[in-house]
């Protein structure tokens, strides 16, 4: 088996555009949700979102490679752009088909749906824009993170809704292991802070009600009650590593493992139990040669609803053990609602960040504690402590499970 490095790191995050910018704002405990911005939330319960408010994709992009996008792929070229910039790979150097796209999006482009779909309804048929079907396709943000870069290899749209992100990493993980590609740009976007996005979550009564924005998405808090909807991408260039090291590549970490399974349960709620998606997170440990107690720190999935943060909890101790108690544990979407596919991806970013800096961030807006929920969630201040090996955890509707971890770098 080959092993797997991460060569550059790029995001579009509701509280920074750039790893750098999003860095700062998590070193700051800095919340990126408020009202929502979309649209008239008049009839609506959910008021609160975690958008990325000055995202301007002409900033970033051509502006007329950019019209060929909706806001979702354009999130994913951007922040494909910067973790190519991140990562120095020079593609003239590079074989085309040995580089490769791993990208997903849980829903494709709501707002462009809705947006055509009004259109058609006051005008006709006829006046829907051309390119309709193209812009608004689940894969198109991985065919335009490719066609951007002039990746030939493997492109392909993993979708596991919540877990999108993580999968999407794991995968590209797999490929390169096995000798598929030297190079691939992988992570997860979404951008559905829509009308119908938010009513359809707001109908399963899975969204916080709350208008506080610092007391909306409040992970293991006993006053949680639902997630808040967010958006962004995260994009990792994950490499081989003998193939970095012979361009002189800096590597941030290793990707030392990957988990995935199934609840094979029900469409929205995890196994009582959290086996499956303890099973998991024993399986990227396994894959990584790794035991629990070796484990400095846990990126939950952490959603802020009452039965996921409940049943993660249980799963966590099913994984670990004893060493559930030991762990450090905290959710980013504390900070940054929940981005769906883009979450994953941007809490792997995360783990990636705690690594280099040390540092594990607190679950921001955790006051009371829930006696079910009863681990070390980082509750208060960040932590400064050195982090060898972290895991990443992403949890989808449809039972879906994915655990990716990530380790300090040694040659």
């Amino acid at each position: 088996m080959k092993r797997v490095v991460v060569t550059g790191m790029g995001a579009v995050t509701p509280i920074g555009i750039t790893v750098e910018k999003f860095w700062e704002s998590v070193l700051e405990g800095k919340v990126g949700i408020g009202p929502i911005q979309n649209f008239d939330t008049t009839q609506y319960k959910a008021k609160l979102s975690a958008e990325v408010i000055d995202f301007d994709p002409k900033a970033y992009i051509e502006p007329k490679a950019a019209k060929r996008m909706d806001r979702f792929s354009q999130m994913a070229v951007t922040a494909s752009i910067e973790a190519m910039q991140d990562s120095g790979l020079n593609i003239e150097e590079e074989d085309s088909y040995r580089l490769g796209v791993c990208v997903g999006s849980g829903v494709g482009s709501l707002m462009g749906i809705e947006r055509e779909y009004d259109k058609m309804l006051a005008k006709g048929p006829g006046r829907i824009h051309p390119l309709t079907a193209p812009l608004v396709l689940g894969n198109m943000a991985a065919a335009s993170v490719a066609m951007y870069h002039g990746f030939q290899g493997k492109c392909i749209d993993v979708v596991t809704a919540c877990a999108t992100g993580t999968n999407s990493i794991g995968e590209a993980f797999r490929s390169i292991q096995h000798g598929e590609a030297d190079v691939i740009l992988a992570g997860g976007v979404d951008s559905s802070v829509s009308r119908f996005g938010v009513a359809a979550f707001q109908a399963l009564t899975a969204l916080t009600d709350s208008e506080d924005p610092t007391a909306a998405s409040i992970p293991f808090d006993k006053r949680r009650n639902g997630f808040v909807t967010g958006e962004g991408a995260g994009i990792f260039v994950l490499e081989e590593l003998e193939h970095a090291k012979a361009r002189g590549a800096h590597i941030y970490a290793e990707i030392g493992g990957y988990g995935a399974t199934c609840d094979a349960h029900h469409v929205t709620t995890p196994l009582e139990d959290g086996s499956a998606a303890a099973r998991a997170m024993t399986l990227a440990m396994q894959d990584a040669g790794v035991a629990p107690e070796e484990v400095d720190y846990i990126n939950a999935h952490g959603t802020s609803t009452k039965y996921n943060d409940l049943f993660e909890t249980r799963a966590i101790k099913l994984a670990f053990g004893d060493s559930a108690y030991k762990v450090h544990i905290n959710s980013t979407k504390s900070m940054i609602g929940h981005m769906f596919a883009g979450g994953g991806a941007v809490e792997l970013i995360t783990c990636v960040k705690s690594i280099n800096e040390g540092y594990i961030h607190p679950t921001v807006g955790l006051l009371e504690d829930d006696p079910e929920c009863d681990l070390d969630y980082t509750k208060g201040e960040g932590i400064h402590t050195p982090v060898h090996i972290a895991i990443s955890n992403s949890l989808g509707f449809g039972g879906h499970n994915a655990t990716v971890l990530v380790k300090e770098y040694q040659d």
